[in-house]
């Protein structure tokens, strides 16, 4: 190989290398992070339509055993699938928006505590669980309604005074 050959292959390697370098990895990222969500989303249609199926196929309790129990069991299926209702909201809001509101987090939260204290009623737990449940489900309450008011789309052009005390809360 002579030195003529070799330089116009130092020159294309050199240029690939500057492209690499001077490439911005922001747009790789973010179809990365898309198809990751995608296929988040993929899963939660899947587990919700197997939450679905069950919750139906639970409706055979109410000939099979008391009808309490089947009552109990449909009521904490379905509050299940609520929760996994809200996760996917959330899922879509950030695959649509960029990112996640507090809210949204919050309510998802506030569905599967709501989920497990009616679960632990059903099962008659110890009164010391409930009340720590209980304020937890108040603390996520409190926290939901200062997002709410204190949201930053909540303070613009509004020109009140928040619950936080300020205009630009």
């Amino acid at each position: 190989m002579t030195f003529t050959n070799f330089q116009p292959r130092v020159h294309r390697v050199s240029h690939l290398a500057g492209r690499v370098i001077d490439m911005d990895l922001t747009d790789l990222w973010m179809k990365a992070i898309k198809a990751v969500l995608s296929l988040m989303i993929l899963t939660i249609l899947i587990a919700l339509t197997g939450g679905v199926i069950k919750t139906f196929l639970d409706i055979r309790l109410l000939f099979d055993a008391a009808v309490e129990v089947g009552l109990r069991q449909i009521i904490v299926d379905t509050l299940i699938l609520l929760a996994v209702v809200e996760v996917f909201k959330t899922t879509l809001t950030y695959f649509s928006e960029g990112r996640v509101k507090v809210t949204f987090i919050v309510d998802t939260i506030l569905v599967v505590m709501l989920t497990e204290i009616i679960s632990l009623w059903f099962k008659e737990a110890d009164q010391e669980r409930m009340l720590l449940l209980g304020a937890i489900l108040l603390t996520l309450g409190l926290v939901r309604v200062v997002a709410v008011r204190c949201s930053p789309a909540q303070g613009e052009g509004s020109g009140n005074v928040s619950l936080c005390g300020r205009e630009d809360c």
